[in-house]
């Protein structure tokens, strides 16, 4: 088809499908449309990964699953998304405008916006593209022709994690059932978000051994991925996690799994995401004790991490005033809720400084410090070093 409309194109797909679309020649922008203000385009932070898809229709997913249709036309490239089949959390949003650049004070119209942007399941984004496709090009492609891409995106762990994840879940066909134990020792560390104790039982643990809940091997991997999504989610929550955010996480591995096709790539999604599980847990629970009023004030700390963390703000969410919160506080953790807040802020700078590639100053300005000056004396106080020097033991 000749004398395309990139501009009318890109208009009407926006248009009828809700999420932001853009037009490529090689790697150079020539149209873009968006349904909703974005202050910067998202697709930044992915363009490296998704100028890899190749197949004619074909997607990314992120490690936070937003999800990108693109359509590999002879001449350009159509990049729609990002979108999900549920709506992105606030933090994940926040995150999302930190590595896009996104300044700091255009992070609320960022957010507002993205939250806009219509959610469309993996299968509609990619049965639309193909009907794209075939206007363009007179191709007939099915969903059962678009390649389900597994590569491991750069938040899953490394290869020894996942080989680790293939000694605990391996199914031993037609042997008693061990799951029960097994469940039940997993599940009690992730109630308690013991992360380190996780790491060490998954390491050691004897391989479970499932019934049949499937007729075919991949079948059997994804039923299982499912239910061990559910299981470990509630775990989560009995532990302290927010029931809306544990559901909504929860949704997106199950999402993910049904889309992977190798027993691997299930497998170390399966790792990962009672392992990311355990980690929310032990965040709400570091420094909390087992209270409520701890486990709250931990669930809000969490949420407003890029954000200045106001006790007054935070005591007037709980009803309480500020004295009386920080006194409570005191008495039910044994930690000040200053020096809470200061080291929920310095672990989240430590994982920023380790994966991913943003100055010291941009994570500083991120997480809500008022100089770059307070950043490294906070750092160095709950770190023990600077961090341009806990960097370095990452290179």
């Amino acid at each position: 088809m000749k004398n395309i409309d990139q501009a009318y194109l890109c208009r009407m797909l926006a248009n009828l499908s809700g999420i932001p679309v853009r037009v490529y020649e090689g790697e150079m922008l020539t149209e873009s449309a968006f349904p909703v203000r974005l202050p910067k385009d998202p697709v930044t932070v992915s363009l490296k990964e998704i100028f890899a898809v190749t197949e004619p229709v074909g997607y990314y997913m992120t490690p936070r699953f937003l999800c990108y249709g693109i359509i590999n036309a002879r001449d350009f490239r159509i990049v729609a998304g990002p979108t999900a089949q549920i709506p992105a959390g606030e933090r994940t949003l926040r995150g999302l405008a930190f590595l896009a650049d996104v300044p700091k004070d255009e992070t609320e119209a960022f957010v507002e916006g993205m939250s806009q942007i219509a959610c469309i399941p993996l299968e509609t984004l990619l049965s639309l593209l193909c009907a794209v496709n075939y206007l363009l090009g007179g191709e007939k492609l099915e969903l059962r022709d678009v390649e389900i891409r597994n590569e491991e995106q750069d938040a899953l762990k490394a290869n020894v994690e996942r080989r680790r994840t293939q000694k605990v879940y391996e199914e031993v066909p037609r042997t008693p059932h061990n799951t029960l134990q097994l469940e039940q020792a997993l599940m009690d560390l992730v109630q308690r978000g013991d992360t380190a104790a996780l790491r060490t039982w998954l390491s050691s643990a004897p391989p479970a051994r499932a019934g049949v809940i499937a007729p075919d091997q991949l079948r059997q991997l994804r039923n299982t991925a499912i239910v061990s999504t559910t299981l470990t989610s509630r775990a989560a929550i009995r532990g302290g996690m927010n029931a809306e955010e544990a559901l909504s996480l929860s949704d997106a591995y199950i999402q993910r799994a049904e889309h992977l096709s190798t027993q691997s790539a299930i497998l170390n999604l399966q790792y990962n995401m009672v392992l990311e599980f355990t980690e929310q847990v032990e965040k709400l629970r570091r420094g909390a004790g087992s209270s409520r009023l701890a486990a709250e004030v931990a669930g809000y700390v969490q949420r407003h991490l890029s954000e200045p963390v106001s006790t007054e703000a935070m005591a007037k969410e709980f009803y309480l005033s500020r004295t009386y919160l920080s006194a409570r506080f005191k008495k039910e953790t044994g930690v000040t809720l200053t020096d809470f807040i200061l080291n929920e802020k310095t672990e989240e700078a430590k994982r920023l400084l380790r994966y991913s590639d943003k100055t010291a100053s941009a994570i500083s300005n991120y997480l809500g410090f008022s100089s770059h000056s307070h950043f490294v004396r906070v750092f160095r106080k709950y770190a023990g070093t600077t961090p341009n020097e806990y960097r370095e033991k990452f290179r």
